[in-house]
């Protein structure tokens, strides 16, 4: 199977965003699967000061043909003014959970 899946990540200043987001994306199958991560330290300059933030982070699992709908749906969601929303591409994967992350997106 040639892979033109992707892990997007974001992360959110509270689980409860989080868990909204996994949710809408998963009913809009938008997404396979998403697995948040709680309680991650952040550190970035916003507006030319040092932040420290704890937050958590989501690994979503989808489809490159899902993207520009999936970001619209996290961007509307997301309480951040420039929400953290990249892509990394699913190089190689046992095809057996491929195969089911595909029908998971159907």
């Amino acid at each position: 199977m040639s892979s033109s899946f992707i892990v997007v990540i974001t992360t959110t200043p509270k689980k409860e965003t989080a868990e909204q987001i996994a949710k809408t994306l998963l009913a809009k199958k938008l997404a396979g699967c998403v697995q948040i991560i709680e309680s991650v330290r952040s550190y970035y300059y916003w507006e030319n000061e040092l932040c420290k933030d704890e937050e958590c982070i989501c690994l979503i699992k989808s489809h490159q043909n899902n993207y520009q709908t999936l970001e619209k749906t996290i961007q509307e969601i997301h309480p951040y003014e420039v929400p953290e929303i990249i892509t990394l591409p699913i190089s190689e994967g046992s095809q057996d959970y491929l195969s089911w992350l595909n029908q998971q997106l159907q």
